[in-house]
């Protein structure tokens, strides 16, 4: 039977052994005032004879949770250009190009507005039932197919049906199908593809891949969706959980995401890789349509040069935002109900059937073996485990591809969404991660995705016991690195920590890693979105004097645990 009930979403980093579920509960708001300015660096060749970048204009948006005031829009030119003309998509997005003819210096473009953005996470309700009825004309056309968003697809189709055979009202469709789409995917920065079809069968991608995705999955229900592209902006924020802290944040540059459409509520947010009815007050809206094929006019460089010459521009581009105010008061509980992964959200009333997962069978944890036990097993076979998938070596200042755009002679750089995921971890904080073993361990070495920025000294690891569900005492210490052994080509790239001379021998259990310095180093340590491989409360931060590890991160840092196990 379906029953009103209060739809709670938020996921809690204190894990219960009796719940399944990481759906969370969002109470509160954020409100601020943000600086913004974009600054494009382009370097053209004596070959170039036409440069032109295309801006898409951020305009006011409200919806019952997000809402965006832009003003004080302005555009700044190192050199001026030499044309300018305006026009507006299908989609209502308002288009600004830039000309240069004939470029022969280096020359930087900019933008900067003021951003007022705010989010209210109240109580919303919703009464929508589903299918749908009569929609107009253009709604209807955001439940077209696309490319990367197929509809007529087998596979989607029935995945679609299969999630809301049983559902009755709007939400509990769109419940019951972004829970799957974020438990079914797991983050990755550069996939192959970015359509829907491949993410549906392979379960990684990027942030397109989440939105397509969803997109499908939705419009398949006659839902419809539209795909957002906008900024994401690096400045965290924390949730309240109890005496607990949840810290959120990502990285600065280009993301996609959705809003879906309710007849009640009207065009929602929704950022399917962790949140529903909302995104924070830290993303920026531009540019919208049917998919990232239909979205690309923002950002987008196109150039021409001299019959028969091979000669590239190089271009660069420079985000900033200042946060002239910024007040939040946002706390949370957990649910019994949702995916098993972060989902985060205000709360709802709305008929539904809760998605609740099916009971992992208690397995009783063996008693930990004891040094003289490890030394009678046999350690033969190669081990190697964490979170170890990551973009080795890219640099992020310059990660664009060149295309042909099917005119003669021309060339164009249409927006990425690679965005650097790192946290300045030789700062004044110190942070651990988790790592789980699940079988005896003869410890060699612990990787860590590191890029080197500048200064002097040495790094090491700590090899930390876990005590009650969180980083414990020292229980070894790896050997030292010179801060000048580490690369430093642009990019990241493994450290490997080597523990080998101590002969370390780990029982199956919880261990935790923190990163410490001596000296001056300047260092950034990889993380990925979500948790591909730990437990949701394993990556942990502190001040330097506090004694116990209380605040959470919403991610976890890149890291491969090296040694032989047994057969």
């Amino acid at each position: 039977m379906l029953k009103n009930i209060l739809i709670s979403l938020l996921s809690i980093f204190i894990l219960s052994a009796n719940l399944q579920a990481e759906n969370y509960l969002l109470n509160g708001g954020q409100k601020s005032s943000i600086k913004y300015s974009l600054i494009q660096k382009i370097d053209p060749t004596p070959q170039t004879v036409t440069v032109d970048l295309t801006f898409v204009i951020p305009q006011t948006f409200k919806s019952a949770t997000f809402n965006q005031e832009i003003s004080g829009l302005k555009f700044n030119f190192s050199t001026e250009p030499a044309k300018k003309s305006e026009s507006e998509d299908q989609y209502g997005n308002k288009i600004i190009k830039y000309s240069w003819l004939n470029p022969r210096t280096s020359f930087q473009a900019g933008v900067e507005f003021m951003a007022d953005n705010s989010v209210s996470l109240k109580q919303l309700e919703t009464t929508a039932l589903f299918p749908l009825g009569n929609l107009n004309a253009d709604l209807k056309k955001y439940l077209t197919g696309s490319e990367q968003v197929p509809l007529d697809n087998a596979e989607i189709k029935a995945r679609a049906a299969e999630l809301v055979k049983n559902c009755k009202t709007e939400f509990a469709a769109v419940q019951n199908i972004l829970s799957w789409v974020i438990d079914h995917m797991q983050y990755v920065l550069t996939p192959p593809e970015y359509g829907a079809l491949y993410s549906l069968q392979s379960g990684k991608g990027n942030c397109q891949n989440y939105s397509h995705l969803a997109a499908a999955l939705l419009r398949s229900s006659g839902i419809p969706v539209r795909i957002v592209n906008g900024i994401t902006l690096k400045e965290p924020y924390d949730i309240k959980v109890g005496t607990q802290i949840l810290t959120l944040n990502m990285a600065q540059g280009r993301h996609s995401w959705i809003e879906v459409y309710f007849p009640d509520l009207g065009w929602m947010p929704f950022d399917p890789q962790q949140s529903e009815l909302f995104v924070s007050n830290r993303f920026i809206r531009v540019e919208i349509g049917l998919d990232n094929q239909t979205t690309v006019n923002d950002g987008l460089v196109h150039w021409t040069r001299e019959k028969g010459s091979q000669a590239s521009l190089a271009f660069a581009e420079n985000i900033e935002a200042d946060f002239l105010t910024d007040q939040i008061t946002i706390d949370g509980r957990r649910e019994e109900f949702g995916p098993r992964k972060l989902l985060l959200g205000p709360a709802v009333t709305a008929s539904f059937v809760p998605v609740v997962q099916p009971a992992t069978p208690e397995v009783e944890k063996p008693a930990p073996l004891d040094q003289a036990q490890l030394q009678q097993l046999t350690y033969s076979k190669a081990f190697i485990y964490g979170n170890t998938e990551f973009p080795e070596g890219l640099n992020f200042a310059f990660n664009r591809v060149e295309k042909e755009n099917g005119e003669e002679n021309a060339q164009e750089l249409q927006k990425n969404f690679l965005v650097e995921t790192a946290e300045y971890v030789t700062s004044k904080l110190q942070y651990c991660q988790i790592f789980v073993l699940d079988k005896p361990l003869r410890l060699e070495k612990i990787g860590l995705a590191l890029q080197k920025f500048g200064g002097q000294g040495q790094l090491w690891l700590e090899l930390r016991e876990d005590q009650q569900g969180q980083p414990g005492p020292v229980a070894a210490r790896s050997a030292s690195i010179d801060l000048n052994k580490l690369s430093s080509k642009p990019g990241y790239f493994w450290a490997d920590f080597d523990f080998s001379g101590q002969k370390l021998l780990l029982t199956p259990d919880r261990y935790w890693i923190s990163l410490s310095y001596s000296g001056t180093p300047i260092v950034n340590w990889f993380y990925s979105y979500g948790k591909p491989v730990g437990p949701i409360d394993g990556t942990r931060y502190k001040e330097p004097m506090e004694t116990v590890w209380g605040k959470s991160l919403s991610y976890e840092f890149n890291y491969r645990v090296v040694g032989l196990t047994t057969p």
